[in-house]
């Protein structure tokens, strides 16, 4: 029985399709559908990541998407059944400088946690710097333009601009937009909560199911189901 990744590249070709064609359609990069073609999924990201890359393909060349993320399940739970089999060198006593690389791990990892509590003290307000990352793309996009209605006097009228808040419950990459200037991106761990002020804002998110939207005290909920990439644009300016 051919695979998944033979199945994708069969149906492409009975299409005659080459990957730049499909990547102008779906907008996922070449190098990503190149790994799925060769069941490469180390090659591209977290399985959140690899499931929405499967079902948005998958969807494009005609196939079923829950068929081919559930064969991606089946085949990543047989690679660690088979990892636990591996057999395992016999260990040595660790060196001076692995001792030295574990302390100062450690230290890393204090000063991360040390500065995300700060963070968080602070009021969660400032945007994070994040290296950018590739970007999964979205399911069609909804715009939702909402008159949200905040505390009266909360802010100011003079400008017009309400409040945001993106709160992140499951680990999830995403990209937000304020009137037309990038303001976040990046994959953020639970627990993150930021807030952005301006007219209009888009959220995307790799794994919806993941990340709530508040939009001046109005709580929207999360933005999709767990594993989808969605788009959300919201108007933010009360008419």
């Amino acid at each position: 029985m051919p695979g998944l990744g033979e199945e994708f590249r069969a149906a492409r070709e009975a299409r005659s399709l080459s990957l730049s064609d499909v990547s102008e359609h779906i907008h996922i990069r070449t190098v990503y559908l190149q790994s799925l073609e060769n069941e490469d999924w180390k090659a591209i990201a977290a399985p959140v990541y690899v499931r929405g890359f499967i079902r948005t393909y998958a969807r494009f060349l005609g196939l079923s998407g829950e068929h081919a993320v559930a064969y991606f399940n089946e085949s990543i739970g047989a690679q660690a059944k088979a990892d636990e089999l591996v057999q395992v060198a016999p260990r040595r006593r660790p060196s001076i400088w692995l001792w030295v690389a574990a302390v100062a791990a450690l230290a890393l990892v204090a000063f991360v946690g040390y500065s995300y509590y700060e963070f968080q003290q602070s009021g969660g307000s400032q945007v994070a710097s994040v290296n950018p990352t590739d970007t999964p793309q979205p399911s069609p996009s909804s715009d939702v333009p909402l008159k949200a209605h905040g505390a009266p006097g909360k802010h100011p009228k003079g400008n017009g601009k309400r409040l945001l808040e993106v709160r992140v419950t499951q680990a999830s990459w995403l990209l937000v937009t304020i009137d037309g200037t990038k303001a976040l991106e990046g994959i953020f761990p639970p627990g993150t909560t930021k807030e952005f002020h301006g007219k209009r804002a888009i959220i995307r998110a790799g794994n919806a199911g993941g990340v709530n939207l508040t939009v001046n005290g109005r709580v929207l909920g999360s933005m999709g189901p767990s594993g989808a990439v969605v788009d959300r644009t919201i108007g933010l300016v009360e008419e």
